[in-house]
């Protein structure tokens, strides 16, 4: 599931990435370049997590028709995210230009940006003419870094609230229903507690959070990369993340409690309420594993005093700095991010598109109730990026201790907002 340096310094030169913005005879040589060579076979490597559905594949295959001259070489990375990040660091890292294209976790844009791996995507966008808000806001912003686009959303995930049909007919609007509804209807059908969630110190726990800080207006970072987390709506939603974790209609042990965790005990019919990812829906309708299929659905996160917020979860598709086919990188980036590519990955694959028109799509809406439930769209319309910064990793670990010690009451809400604001301050001056 970033003190950041200003612009310049992910400018740096590069014989593959001209700076075209006061040059009209280098961007015009540019092109003549461009258009020469666009009959000549060129092979590009698109470097990907492990993929179990004829996605990837069908995407390939629906691109290279439509593009004979350029062929896509697939390479398989590690199942694993920090197992993939980490080699494609070491990988960018030595300016190999091995691969061309390469999927990214919504968390990685700032990052790469900032140390020099990726290209920048703006000036391909604009030659192109393609509207941005087209896709849904969150995906754009957690690949936009100083002011520049430096990935394309590819398929998108959210928080979603999942609620029990057999106890309620409408879900709780606001975190204050929640705890009141949650508290009364722990016990009704079967039920042990009246909510689930994701506590325990690890990265589920800060998606968590920023659903609380964004729905009472919070940040952590802003678009400026200011670190403004000492706020009196991230102190307001902490106070209410506290309130739910402590209260006696979740788990006694809600802070071990990871996705799997609240999968299972959702699906033995053990809960009321759930927050969780959308895959939820489908293992809460296995027959096979299920104690309460036929008896969910899914709605928006109960809202604070500034609405309700989903904390952005997906994948980006990036393009290697190092290429040395830049042009054809950027048309099979264009393709897979664009409707008929995102409508393959979903319709082939399952994967929530970034792009909010396809959910109109019959097709699309086949593949999954979720895709047809009006519900989830609004869910990913509200989605928020978590902190996009290039020390992330740094950011994160920094607001699970100090969350987890509100949790825990160990602390005030107060006192962790304000050791966050002074800790990611240092990580980022460092």
């Amino acid at each position: 599931m970033v003190a950041c340096s200003d612009s310049g310094s992910t400018e740096q030169d590069n014989p593959d990435e001209t700076d075209t913005s006061d040059d009209s005879s280098t961007d015009s040589e540019e092109e003549e370049a461009a258009d020469e060579g666009e009959e000549e076979q060129v092979t590009i490597v698109y470097a990907r997590g492990v993929d179990t559905t004829p996605a990837t594949e069908a995407v390939i295959k629906a691109f290279e028709e439509k593009n004979p001259n350029i062929k896509v070489e697939q390479r398989e990375m590690p199942a694993d995210t920090g197992q993939s990040h980490d080699q494609y660091v070491t990988l960018l890292s030595s300016q190999s230009s091995e691969i061309d294209v390469f999927n990214a976790d919504v968390i990685w844009p700032a990052e790469f940006a900032q140390a020099n791996y990726v290209l920048e995507l703006d000036r391909f966008i604009e030659k192109d003419g393609i509207n941005m808000e087209d896709y849904f806001p969150g995906t754009v912003a957690a690949a936009n870094f100083n002011g520049k686009q430096w990935a394309m959303p590819q398929y998108t995930d959210a928080g979603v609230f999942y609620y029990r049909t057999d106890i309620v007919d409408e879900p709780p609007k606001t975190w204050d229903e929640l705890i009141e509804m949650a508290g009364e209807l722990k016990g009704e059908a079967g039920t042990e507690h009246g909510y689930l969630m994701q506590a325990a110190q690890y990265e589920g726990l800060i998606t968590n959070a920023i659903e609380y800080i964004a729905s009472y207006g919070g940040e952590v970072v802003d678009e400026d990369n200011n670190v403004v987390v000492d706020s009196p709506e991230t102190i307001k939603a902490l106070e209410k993340m506290q309130e739910i974790v402590t209260s006696d209609f979740v788990p006694e042990n809600i802070l071990n409690f990871m996705e799997t965790e609240t999968e299972n005990a959702w699906i033995e019919g053990n809960a009321v309420f759930a927050r969780n990812w959308p895959y939820m829906m489908s293992s809460s309708n296995d027959e096979e594993r299920s104690e309460i299929v036929g008896n969910v659905e899914m709605a928006r996160l109960p809202a604070g005093d500034e609405g309700t917020a989903s904390a952005l979860g997906g994948w980006m598709t990036m393009i290697n700095r190092y290429s040395e086919h830049p042009e054809a990188a950027w048309e099979f980036v264009k393709f897979i991010s664009g409707p008929e590519g995102q409508k393959i990955s979903a319709v082939e694959g399952g994967r929530p598109p970034t792009l909010s028109a396809l959910y109109d799509d019959p097709e699309v809406q086949d593949v999954s109730t979720l895709f047809a439930n009006p519900e989830f769209r609004e869910v990913l319309q509200t989605a928020v990026p978590r902190p996009v910064s290039p020390i992330y990793p740094e950011v994160s670990d920094i607001m699970q201790i100090e969350i987890s010690k509100v949790l825990t009451g160990d602390q005030t809400p107060e006192d962790a907002a304000a050791n966050m604001q002074t800790k990611i301050e240092e990580a980022m001056a460092e």
